[in-house]
């Protein structure tokens, strides 16, 4: 490690915004870094106005979300820790692949190109938007009952509840339908990653054992895929949904995430 970061940049996944990275937000800037929590493009305004337009979501892209987040990377005088949550964990191995970052976290990450692990309880969690392809033009939302299967299932149905009003908004469904074809489509597409890349930055991926959208199974599908000589681990915490970052405990998650990723950082 030449450089120890002073910077973590924290990105988040499909159903949500920044705003759920707001408590460790916090947690680090307590322990002296600056964070940055950089909304997908059109997302700088909040939750309700978000919920009140979709349309602005249904604009995101993928290349667009890496474009922006780069471009705030590249601003940064030393390379940042990048922590990513859900589709915000495959962007992560997204950034790293492109040269970005001194370390990387993919926290009950969403799959990248190749990853073809696909379990039940995914299917069930993702079927409000797959169970149609006119979803791929349109942001669609999940109900509190398929919130709760999908993000919060070891959650108190009042927890849940709390944190769908204060989380939740609609995913873009034509990045979602994206994500399943990439794998039937000829050539790279937005999530592919170079899995021999030997100049990556290390990277850790995240599991929570009770995660139903995007269950260790992926999680060990997808370190498994990296073949380089960069660093790739992977830990599992017994008992976490996939909001994990909002579930009790997630301090000591977030700790330890930070001793590794500092400890690792080139």
């Amino acid at each position: 490690m030449t450089s120890t970061p002073d910077t973590i940049v924290l990105v988040h996944g499909f159903w949500v915004t920044p705003r759920s990275w707001e408590h460790w937000i916090t947690h680090y800037e307590n322990k002296g870094f600056r964070v940055l929590a950089p909304g997908y493009p059109g997302f700088e305004v909040e939750v309700e106005e978000l919920n009140a337009n979709p349309d602005i979501i249904t604009a995101v892209t993928v290349p667009g979300i890496i474009d922006k987040i780069e471009t705030q990377i590249r601003e940064l005088s030393k390379p940042p820790i990048i922590i990513g949550h859900s589709a915000g964990g495959a962007f992560t191995q997204i950034l790293l692949d492109h040269g970005y970052g001194a370390a990387g976290v993919a926290m009950n990450s969403a799959p990248t190109e190749g990853v073809k692990v696909v379990p039940l309880s995914q299917v069930k969690s993702t079927f409000p938007v797959l169970k149609s392809p006119a979803n791929r033009h349109k942001a669609v939302g999940l109900s509190l009952d398929e919130w709760k299967y999908a993000f919060t299932n070891t959650f108190t149905d009042e927890e849940s509840k709390a944190l769908y009003e204060r989380y939740h908004i609609p995913a873009n469904g034509g990045i979602l339908w994206g994500s399943v074809l990439a794998n039937f489509q000829p050539g790279h597409q937005d999530t592919w990653v170079n899995y021999h890349n030997d100049d990556r930055a290390p990277l850790l991926f995240v599991s929570g054992s009770e995660d139903h959208i995007m269950p260790p199974s992926i999680q060990r599908s997808n370190a498994k895929h990296y073949q380089s000589k960069a660093t790739t681990e992977h830990i599992e915490y017994e008992g976490y949904a996939h909001l994990l970052p909002a579930q009790k405990g997630w301090e000591e998650i977030a700790d330890t995430v930070l001793e590794w990723a500092l400890r690792h950082a080139r």
